[in-house]
């Protein structure tokens, strides 16, 4: 059975019009020799954007559709994967991103474990997410809840407590009507070091 997801793929960059993502990939430390995975990244209508920024770009998302659109445009490689769950060993990213997307994802807490488990040392994750404290968010929201989508949308300091590993640098930053949760993997201390 299809979702919201596989039905809009053909035409969601229509929609959700894509946008070159300088501040996103300012945050998220771009650019870098390593890998980044764009989780959640649905056609690649933002990681395509980042093509000369990374080492290689791995698009992850649920919707076979999303992804079928996100292997269209070259230098994306598609991965169908749970975020809960990510197919790849951990240390795998020098840099991860999710946008728009933490709010539709089956499990937050189990998300923003496996994300920060894929994630480098010394790697940079960024988790933007439409700010539920505006009031035009809390209507698409809404919108959203009527819609069936079972979205779940929390606060930008809501995202951050998700992040509670001793190796976790955690900022915030806002806009007019996105957050940012940057979180940094700090390298951990060898026996050497204490």
């Amino acid at each position: 059975m299809k979702d919201h997801f596989d039905l809009l793929a053909p035409f969601y960059e229509r929609f959700i019009h894509p946008r070159e993502p300088v501040d996103l990939a300012g945050f998220a430390g771009l650019p870098t020799e390593g890998a980044l995975l764009d989780a959640g990244g649905g056609t690649g209508r933002i990681s395509q954007f980042l093509i000369d920024q990374a080492g290689s770009i791995v698009v992850a998302d649920l919707s076979h559709e999303m992804l079928l659109e996100a292997a269209q445009k070259p230098g994306l490689r598609s991965v169908r994967s749970h975020s809960e769950n990510l197919p790849f060993p951990e240390n795998t990213f020098a840099s991860i991103i999710m946008v728009d997307a933490l709010h539709h994802v089956c499990n937050q807490s189990l998300t923003a474990s496996d994300l920060f488990r894929v994630l480098q040392p010394g790697g940079t994750l960024v988790i933007e997410e439409p700010d539920i404290r505006k009031f035009v968010i809390k209507l698409i929201a809404i919108g959203e809840k009527l819609a069936l989508m079972r979205s779940h949308f929390l606060a930008p300091d809501q995202i951050a407590a998700l992040f509670k590993q001793p190796n976790a640098k955690v900022e915030l930053k806002t806009g007019d009507v996105n957050a940012w949760v940057i979180i940094k993997k700090e390298a951990a201390e060898s026996p050497l070091d204490l």
